[in-house]
Formats: structure tokens, sequence, C-alpha cells
């Protein structure tokens, strides 16, 4: 690498690392360090990427929308999107406090992030009976803000093979899924997938990363009108 290149390089790491350090916000309710919106966008544009929780697509989630339109369910437009949004968040964000999940937000859509720790036993798909109130919330606010696709999403760590993890991750997310369905929300809202262990959001080298990536991913994408 050239010293023009290096120094470019360097510039460009300094930069995003000042960005992330002057941006950051007080999350009101978990008292949290978060990204604001704005500085979030900054750092992507200087070559530091964030876990988006989307995982099916806009192609699948705008199939599922239409349907949805279709069968009756009024979709969202303009600025009515990010207000409806920024309300839902703000309403998990103080139901979800204080209980391990983490609330993020990516444009308009809201990722709840579900350690596995708290939400399975370990190598289990079976749902840990504690953390059903948490669900319970979290079924109470969909049902509430009911102009949204769910694509519930189930991740593992690198151990074993892909074929487990694979399997693991499904059953997972659809074992979430089924719960907030038997709460009484409509199951055309939902898209269930399992990624297995090929979506890592922290490395697989340490049992603190590995836990990490153990995880499901519950995303909230508005119905657009």
């Amino acid at each position: 690498m050239s010293f023009t290149r290096t120094s470019a390089f360097l510039a460009t790491a300094v930069m995003a690392s000042m960005l992330m350090t002057s941006c950051q916000t007080t999350d009101p309710y978990t008292g949290q360090q978060k990204m604001n919106q704005t500085s979030k966008g900054a750092l992507i544009g200087a070559g530091i990427g964030v876990a988006a929780g989307l995982l099916t697509g806009n192609s699948a989630v705008e199939r599922r929308q239409h349907a949805l339109i279709g069968a009756g369910i009024g979709g969202l437009a303009g600025g009515l999107i990010g207000n409806y949004q920024d309300r839902q968040e703000a309403e998990l964000r103080a139901k979800l406090q204080n209980t391990d999940v983490e609330v993020s937000r990516d444009g308009d859509n809201i990722t709840l992030n579900m350690p596995g720790n708290v939400t399975f036993a370990f190598n289990s798909a079976n749902l840990d009976a504690q953390f059903y109130p948490v669900l319970n919330d979290v079924a109470g606010t969909l049902k509430e803000y009911d102009r949204t696709v769910v694509e519930v999403a189930g991740h593992t760590d690198s151990i074993g093979t892909d074929a487990v993890n694979q399997r693991l991750s499904e059953q997972r997310a659809q074992n979430v899924a089924q719960y907030l369905i038997a709460q009484g929300l409509n199951t055309d809202r939902f898209i269930v997938v399992g990624a297995g262990k090929s979506h890592p959001i922290a490395s697989n080298d340490t049992e603190q990363g590995r836990a990490m990536n153990r995880r499901v991913e519950i995303t909230l994408v508005p119905i657009r009108s």
C-alpha cells in the first residue's frame, strides 16, 4: 500500500472514530449509549457498517405488504411512517427496559435483539418460561401497532455443523413466532427465517462473542400504502 493510500485509510478510520465518539446519545430508558440516526448514516458513509436486522430482503417484505393491504389492513404513507415507528419504538423501549432485549432502529425498521441466554436453554429451541412476560409485552405492542410486517430470524454461533445450526435457528425463530401469534396476532404478518451461523454480530472466537451471536431478532417493517 502506498503512503498516499495508507494516509487516506488512516484518515478515514480517524474520522469514523471521531464520529462514533461524538455522536453517541444516552437511551433514556436503559441508560445505555446508542447511536442516533444521523450519526449512523455518517458512519456508514465513512465505511463502518451497521448490522441490519432484516434478512429476507425488500422484495419478500413488499409481497407480504401487498397481501396485507389486499386483505384490508391499511398502509402508511409519507411522514406518518416515521411518526408511527417513533411511537412504537418508544413504547417497546419502555416495556423492555431491564430485560436484556436490545431495541435498535435502522431507518423506519425497528429490530428487537433477543439474546439466546435469556430466551432459550443452551442448545435448545424450547422457550424459557421466564421469558413469556417479555414476549407478552412485545405481543401487546405489535397488536396495538398492527401496520407492520414482522420478520422473526433465528441466529446461532459457529459451534457445530452448518446443518445443526440451521435447524436450531429455524426452530427457535418458529417457536418465537408461534408464541406471538398465539397471543392474537395475525399470522399473515409474519416472515420466519433461520440464518444459522451466517450472520454473526460478534467474533465467534470468544464465549462472549458467541453468546451475542446466539439470538433471535424481530424486525418490524411498516406497511407502506
